[in-house]
């Protein structure tokens, strides 16, 4: 058995599953809309910051916070970025979880 082909395959069967498949399109068609890429890409970009600010180790600004809630709140009242949100968690997860059965079998040597 060769690792490479072993995770070339996963690769395949990552990009065939339901969760890979179906945030691909809803990711396509929100992207596609200006407004709501916009929207999303605005929604990342502080949360990218409050987590960053959080993994530094940094005093929590409240503020940003709130305003991170709040934009979310605002986000998924629209039922795309809902959808998409949520199929962005669900593949994610898998990734994770994939990621994790290979740590898991490697953990003895790193």
């Amino acid at each position: 058995m060769n690792v490479y082909d072993t995770a070339n395959r996963l690769a395949k069967e990552i990009q065939e599953s339901e969760e890979y498949k179906e945030y691909k399109k809803v990711k396509s068609e929100v992207m596609s809309n200006l407004d709501l890429k916009k929207k999303i890409e605005e929604f990342e970009q502080l949360r990218y910051e409050v987590q960053l600010m959080q993994y530094t180790g940094e005093k929590k600004d409240e503020e940003k916070t709130k305003k991170l809630e709040e934009m979310y709140m605002l986000l998924v009242q629209d039922e795309k970025i809902k959808k998409f949100f949520d199929l962005e968690i669900k593949f994610n997860v898998m990734i994770a979880d994939v990621n994790k059965i290979i740590a898991e079998a490697i953990r003895d040597v790193i």
